[in-house]
């Protein structure tokens, strides 16, 4: 008998014995392991190819086509064997499924913590007659410093706390430039908080280099000091709770004469200044801390945008929205709130 013949005749052989093994595969594993003993390259397959060179063109020809035509129906019944394994699997977990069980509830996203805050904030002194403006985060000298009565030596003005595009053209430090621009465009009486994004040459647990300002302010004729207190006193108890203590401390702002720091009793400690027998970690044991910076509007800001001092005064009022949300929530380390770890942000949903 020819080589030729042998072959062809293995390869008859392989083409009935593989066929009554692939379909009587039971497990995907069994599966593949007949697949790898045929078709693989080691295979049954192979080694008969692998006797090809001893023969004829002519012969070869022959056993090459035979070869490819066992191939091709191999494939084609592993591939049937496949599918009906896999659908064999498919009614098995069906047969164990019981449509009346619950479903699994999708989970809901949340407001982010500082939407949260500053939609709270917004509310509070909107309730009070307070409108909402919005403007530029690029913004010039002009209303980011010289409107707001800072002199030209001012150390906030210095590259290492501003960030700067060109000479006069920078990233809004604070959202008051909003309210030079707001009382340009408006005459008194004008009340308006402005939220949004500011930003400062700082980064570590308690700063950031972008971060979240509500600046606030009212300009009429007759306006004192105690409606500034007042106005304050509310919106610290309407976000706090009416027991939260409020003191109004000296200090000093370029845009505001007089200025004040306002602290309120410490959410954590209640104003004892321990927690435990240990100092107070967020008070540091004094009972207080700092929430806002405040005072009456100076009058070189109020002539800047073409008020008269003698006849309007007004206050002014500026808060770090993460501020107010690391003491509202117990939260220690700033950057929580731009990590996005979905473990933090959803107890807040």
């Amino acid at each position: 008998m020819s080589l030729v013949q042998v072959l062809l005749d293995e390869l008859t052989a392989l083409a009935g014995e593989a066929a009554s093994t692939l379909g009587q595969a039971d497990t995907f594993e069994a599966l593949e392991n007949l697949r790898v003993a045929y078709l693989g390259r080691k295979g049954r397959l192979a080694q008969i190819m692998a006797k090809l060179p001893g023969l004829t063109a002519e012969e070869k020809r022959e056993a090459g086509q035979a070869a490819n035509a066992v191939k091709d129906e191999l494939t084609a019944k592993y591939t049937l064997r496949l599918e009906a394994l896999k659908r064999e699997e498919d009614r098995a977990w069906l047969s164990g499924f019981d449509p009346a069980l619950p479903g699994r509830t999708p989970a809901l996203g949340s407001l982010h913590p500082l939407t949260l805050v500053t939609e709270e904030i917004s509310r509070a002194f909107m309730g009070m007659g307070f409108d909402v403006v919005t403007g530029p985060e690029i913004e010039t000298d002009f209303y980011n410093f010289e409107a707001l009565n800072f002199p030209p030596e001012h150390p906030a003005r210095d590259m290492q706390d501003t960030l700067y595009i060109a000479d006069n053209i920078l990233l809004r430090t604070h959202t008051s430039p909003l309210q030079v621009r707001t009382l340009l465009s408006r005459k008194p009486p004008v009340a308006a908080i402005a939220p949004g994004k500011v930003y400062r040459r700082d980064s570590d647990l308690t700063h950031s280099p972008m971060f979240h300002q509500i600046e606030g302010f009212l300009v009429d004729k007759g306006v004192t000091m105690a409606d500034l207190r007042g106005t304050l006193t509310f919106f610290v108890h309407r976000i706090f709770g009416p027991d939260t203590r409020v003191r109004f401390r000296p200090s000093f702002f370029p845009f505001t004469e007089p200025s004040a720091e306002v602290d309120i009793s410490c959410v954590l400690c209640e104003g004892t200044g321990k927690a435990g027998i240990e100092p107070c970690r967020v008070c540091k044991g004094t009972g207080w801390v700092e929430i806002l910076g405040c005072g009456m509007i100076d009058p070189n800001v109020l002539t800047a945008v073409e008020i008269d001092p003698e006849i309007h005064s007004g206050f002014a009022f500026g808060m770090g929205v993460e501020r107010v949300a690391m003491l509202k929530y117990g939260i220690g380390d700033l950057r929580l709130f731009f990590e996005n770890d979905i473990r933090f942000l959803g107890q807040f949903a």
